[in-house]
């Protein structure tokens, strides 16, 4: 079975007149649910992460700061980042939905999982919440699996258009976890070099793959499949994590990269054998994507081929 961890409250983080709005969770359930996916799904329930497990990813800073602003009515982090009443109890759900999905498939009670969450995270990093996310849900979660014993050895593998600086941080001298990003370049954050391959332990551990504008879907599919099939899949991990942003989509407003829906698809079919081939399963959780009806579509994709392979 594959899990979708989904809660009413994400809707609740309400962010206004921007990109990253409670309609682009709204058209995910929507289109999951007129496929059927969604019926096909189990639902776990699930609870907001304590304290502690965001304390392994963020100082105590960036949680005090983002309940802080959420409890005097919201406000801006930044020109890009909003936090509204509901935002700091929303994030705590969204990293908390991450974790049990992470919990549910290394434990083999569910064959992988799609978080469909909100707010966004990839971009949090330790000191800061930035680029729309709060908590980095992908880093909280593979921190637990490894706190946790669950796993020895995790994959993240991030084509959302930016690049996840926040999760690169928070592991890029772990050489528990494999960073894999293909982004575009140059864009926001403005990290991501192909020149950034991790640090002490976690020397080579980490892999971008930045791509120009317009680069043909088939040759960053191809970028993504190899680097999947290379060195990722020697670093034989046992769980792998996609930061699932579909901003990277031809006709996303905030991008300009060309992949279809059913890129989506072969690239989470990729990540679902590299995570077979160690009798692992499959995690991902939503990052980016902000034409509706093509996050919607992309989504679908990712949830299907998780749920054919899982």
């Amino acid at each position: 079975m594959t899990a979708i961890m989904y809660d009413p409250i994400f809707l609740e983080h309400d962010t206004g007149f921007h990109p990253e709005k409670a309609d682009r969770l709204k058209a995910v359930v929507a289109r999951l649910e007129s496929t059927g996916l969604w019926e096909d799904a189990s639902h776990p329930d699930f609870g907001p992460a304590t304290e502690e497990e965001i304390l392994r990813v963020h100082s105590p800073q960036v949680i005090e700061l983002v309940k802080t602003v959420a409890a005097a009515g919201g406000g801006n982090l930044d020109l890009d980042t909003v936090v509204s009443a509901r935002s700091y109890d929303a994030a705590m759900m969204a990293a908390g939905a991450c974790l049990e999905a992470v919990r549910l498939v290394t434990s083999g009670a569910e064959g992988a999982a799609f978080c469909a969450v909100r707010p966004p995270g990839h971009h949090a990093t330790r000191e800061k919440s930035m680029g729309f996310c709060l908590f980095n849900n992908a880093a909280v979660a593979a921190a637990a699996a490894l706190a946790e014993g669950l796993v020895e050895r995790i994959a993240v593998v991030d084509w959302d258009i930016h690049h996840g600086n926040g999760t690169q941080d928070a592991f890029y001298s772990d050489g528990r976890v494999f960073y894999l990003s293909s982004h575009m370049s140059p864009h926001y954050p403005g990290t991501g070099r192909a020149s950034e391959t991790g640090s002490g332990e976690g020397a080579g551990t980490t892999l971008n793959i930045p791509v120009a504008p317009f680069t043909s879907a088939a040759e960053q599919v191809k970028l993504l499949a190899d680097a999947i099939g290379g060195p990722v899949a020697e670093f034989r991990p046992q769980l792998v994590i996609i930061s699932a942003g579909y901003d990277s989509a031809e006709g996303d407003p905030l991008g300009a990269l060309m992949l279809r829906p059913e890129d989506f698809r072969r690239l989470t079919e990729l990540c679902v054998d590299l995570a077979r081939a160690e009798s692992g399963g499959v995690v991902a959780t939503l990052e980016g994507g902000y034409e509706l009806g093509i996050l919607a579509r992309g989504v679908e994709e990712t949830v299907g081929a998780l749920m054919a392979g899982g």
